[in-house]
């Protein structure tokens, strides 16, 4: 209320002065016209008659033509059209209306190309120069001078937002923008100095202190590049969130961040059937097993967003399942979530949840992932990763669940480890379900995604904040990387479009060399790779390879509808009654712990593991 009686004050008191610059151009118009002399009094009498006149037009005009909607201090081109808008169309209207009247008795020609004129430069002009007065003491004051990238609309809100309050402590002093037509311009009153390319010299030229990258529809090439040119300049930068990340279109100074490594290595936003996978979704009962982990909890959100009518969220970790609980709450009160604290290959529970709650669709996330800490798990891998896969797939096609998604991996293909091989035969498994099930199962297959549990980019922020080492096993290891939103999205998106018994491949792009990106994490944590923070080789870890892969040379690569999604087909699949007795194998192994009998199983499934399965096999730490 304040707030607002505080701009009514402001407006009438605008709206004065110009009324009173009205006489004020009135007279000076006669008194120019007799060369700075006494004004004879015909005139001066007829002046005085007409001037209520001129008052009242003036002033219905000035309010008509919203010059009351800009603010002084923020004075620029839009205000000065408005002006002049302003001022022509009340010129005319009065000197018409005094020629209708009386054909402009006492009213010389002169007269009404004077008062025009002079309007315009009284009521233009105490803006200007109140403009002008407060960007001095701007620039007086002790804040962080400020280089924006980007002269759109978000540059634009961004120098609005600084400007507007005179104790913030940042500072507009320039933009640059590579679109050429917009050098030389303003925004608010701030020059547009030149091209990104520019953005060194201006930093020392300018003095300044800190650099805003406003560009929320940045590519990711274009992300990379821009954040190369500012390392350049040893001067801290920060970005606006992405373009979907912003709410109403609205960018405040209070919404820059730093820049984190998804924007250097996330990929361009995915165009995606939004009615498709609404229709596989919407109004549907589905269930997320692991549902508390990285890639579960985030499909979660996506999948509560998009209205089921329940949402069944598994997983074996109390603290994960109630902290995804109540953000899902928080986020969307209106769905129904239900619980389930559980384990995979406890076969009671979990067809005690299907037989309660009937799931209409499934996405099994749930699995242990972490390569070199599995090579010594092998009885707990095969439990979880493949048995735990049979407990759910098979509850799935016995209470008639309509489509089951298995979250697969890169290291599935020709694996070298237990943790590919594990994943590699719940995509068998599950192929081989489908052959005698009316339930869909597909399977969904991608690489690394950055900032899950147990990644490597966690592990390189804890070394960075110990002051290093940043330790990477080998200097041309590479992996294909996806923000794990992105991952998500193209997850249900495969969902929607899957028929059953399909590999689906996510376009994962260009593998990352991993050396690159360690050296972009130091580098947005303001250090210098080898200088400040010491990067160490130490060897390729047990089960680990230098490259990572998506399908195998045999399985056909065809199209789907989405250009991110593509199906592995012809894939081998052993014999029913070769996985059968293999699975018995792995049932009993896991139940002696018989490692060797495991090993073996495996084996027989995946003929390529049987010259890495030989036996165990030692190392720890985080798979790159």
């Amino acid at each position: 209320m304040k707030s607002w009686a505080n701009r009514l004050r402001v407006r009438i008191t605008v709206f004065a002065h110009d009324l009173a610059m009205v006489p004020v151009a009135w007279f000076l118009a006669y008194w120019l016209r007799f060369n700075l002399g006494e004004i004879p009094e015909p005139f001066h009498n007829a002046a005085l008659t007409t001037l209520p006149l001129a008052i009242l037009i003036q002033a219905g005009v000035f309010w008509g033509f919203g010059l009351y909607r800009g603010i002084w201090r923020f004075a620029s081109l839009p205000d000065l059209a408005r002006i002049t808008k302003g001022v022509l169309v009340g010129t005319t209207l009065i000197f018409s209306t005094l020629f209708v009247l009386d054909r402009m008795q006492g009213v010389p020609r002169s007269v009404p190309l004077l008062y025009l004129v002079l309007q315009m430069l009284l009521l233009a002009g105490p803006r200007l120069l109140y403009r002008r007065l407060k960007d001095h003491r701007l620039a007086l004051r002790d804040a962080q001078r400020v280089l924006i990238v980007g002269a759109g609309r978000a540059g634009e809100m961004l120098v609005r937002d600084m400007l507007r309050d005179p104790y913030s402590a940042y500072l507009p002093v320039a933009l640059v923008d590579d679109k050429l037509h917009r050098r030389g311009s303003e925004l608010q009153g701030i020059q547009i100095r030149g091209t990104t390319e520019e953005i060194p010299k201006l930093v020392e030229g300018l003095a300044v202190d800190l650099i805003l990258l406003a560009i929320p529809s940045a590519s990711t090439e274009q992300m990379q590049r821009l954040v190369d040119l500012c390392q350049r300049t040893g001067k801290p930068y920060r970005t606006v969130p992405k373009l979907r990340d912003l709410m109403a279109g609205q960018v405040s100074v209070s919404q820059v961040q730093p820049v984190c490594i998804e924007d250097l290595l996330g990929r361009n936003p995915i165009r995606l059937d939004l009615d498709g996978i609404r229709g596989c979704m919407e109004n549907r009962v589905i269930l997320v097993t692991g549902g508390g982990g990285s890639i579960g909890a985030e499909l979660c959100r996506q999948i509560a967003a998009l209205r089921p009518a329940r949402l069944l969220v598994a997983d074996n970790s109390e603290y994960n399942l109630y902290r995804i609980g109540m953000e899902l709450q928080d986020t969307h009160p209106l769905v129904e979530i239900e619980h389930a604290l559980l384990d995979v290959t406890d076969a009671t529970a979990v067809r005690g949840l299907f037989r309660r709650a009937r799931p209409q669709v499934v996405f099994h996330a749930a699995a242990y992932k972490h390569v070199p800490l599995l090579e010594r798990q092998v009885c707990s891998a095969i439990r979880n990763n493949i048995l735990g896969t049979q407990v759910v797939a098979q509850a799935a096609d016995n209470f008639g669940c309509e489509e089951f998604v298995l979250i697969s991996t890169d290291k599935a293909v020709h694996p070298i480890n237990i943790m590919g091989a594990t994943k590699r035969t719940a995509e068998i498994l599950c192929q081989a379900t489908f052959r005698h099930s009316r339930t869909r199962f597909e399977t969904v297959r991608f690489g690394n995604v950055l900032g899950s549990a147990g990644s490597v980019v966690p592990l390189f922020q804890r070394q960075i904040e110990r002051g290093g080492p940043v330790t990477i096993t080998h200097p041309e290891i590479k992996r294909f990387f996806m923000t794990i939103p992105e991952a998500c999205q193209l997850i249900m998106q495969a969902a929607a479009i899957g028929r059953g018994g399909e590999i689906f491949v996510l376009d994962m792009g260009e593998p990352i060399r991993i050396s690159y990106l360690a050296d972009q994490m130091i580098r947005l944590s303001g250090k210098i790779p080898h200088e400040d923070i010491a990067i160490e080789y130490i060897g390729l870890r047990p089960g680990e390879k230098l490259y990572e892969e998506l399908f195998y040379e045999s399985e056909d690569l065809t199209p789907t509808t989405h250009p991110k999604i593509r199906i592995a087909r012809r894939g081998a699949i052993p014999e029913p009654e070769a996985l059968a007795h293999n699975l018995a194998r792995l049932q009993t192994g896991v139940g002696t712990c018989d490692e060797e009998t495991m090993r073996a199983a495996l084996g027989a499934l995946i003929p390529e593991l049987h010259d890495t399965l030989h036996g165990p096999q030692s190392g720890s730490g985080t798979s790159n």
